[in-house]
C-alpha cells in the first residue's frame, strides 16, 4: 500500500480487525520512511459496478460517493454513523446481488431514498429536494403533503 504522504511503497501493517459490523477489515498502517500512520479499509467486491447516469454517461460506482450524499442528508439529525455505513454497505450488496454490472442512477436514487425514509423524515426530505430537483417552495410542499397520509396510518 502506497503512503498517502510521502509515495512510499513500501507501508507496514500494525495491526488488523474487522469493523463491528464485519464486512470490512481495518488495518492500521505506518510508513517507516516518513513516520506517518494511516488506516486503510479492505471490503469484499462481488463484482465490478457501473452507474449508468439519466445523459445515457457511465462511470464506475463510488461507495464514498454514496455514503456522502446519505451523510449530507443526515447532517445534524440524530442518526449514528454506524447506522448509516450500515445502511451503506446494505445498498452495495444488494446492488452487487442484482447480477447487473450496469445500474441506472435512477435506481440507487430510489434506494437510498427509501432507506431514508425508513431513519429519518427530515433527511428523506432533504435528499428527495436534491434528488428529484426541487426547484421552488410548491415542490416542497407537493412532496411532504404526500407523506402526511403515511405518518396518519
Amino acid at each position: 500500500m502506497r503512503c498517502p504522504f510521502c509515495g512510499n511503497d513500501d507501508t507496514q501493517v500494525k495491526d488488523s480487525r474487522p469493523t463491528d459490523d464485519g464486512s470490512a477489515i481495518r488495518r492500521r498502517r505506518f510508513c517507516p520512511a516518513c513516520g506517518a500512520r494511516f488506516t486503510t479499509f479492505e471490503r469484499v467486491q462481488l463484482r465490478e459496478l457501473y452507474v449508468v447516469k439519466s445523459s445515457g454517461q457511465k462511470e464506475p460506482f463510488d461507495r464514498e460517493k454514496l455514503l456522502r450524499s446519505m451523510r449530507i442528508s443526515l447532517r445534524k439529525r440524530p442518526v449514528d454513523a454506524d447506522r448509516v455505513d450500515r445502511v451503506v454497505n446494505s445498498i452495495v450488496r444488494q446492488l452487487e446481488s442484482s447480477g447487473e454490472t450496469e445500474i441506472p442512477s435512477t435506481q440507487i436514487g430510489e434506494m437510498v431514498m427509501n432507506q431514508l425514509a425508513g431513519i429519518d423524515k427530515v433527511a428523506y426530505i432533504r435528499y428527495a429536494s436534491v434528488y428529484r430537483d426541487f426547484r421552488e417552495a410548491a415542490d416542497f410542499n407537493e412532496f411532504v403533503e404526500k407523506l402526511r397520509p403515511e405518518e396518519n396510518d
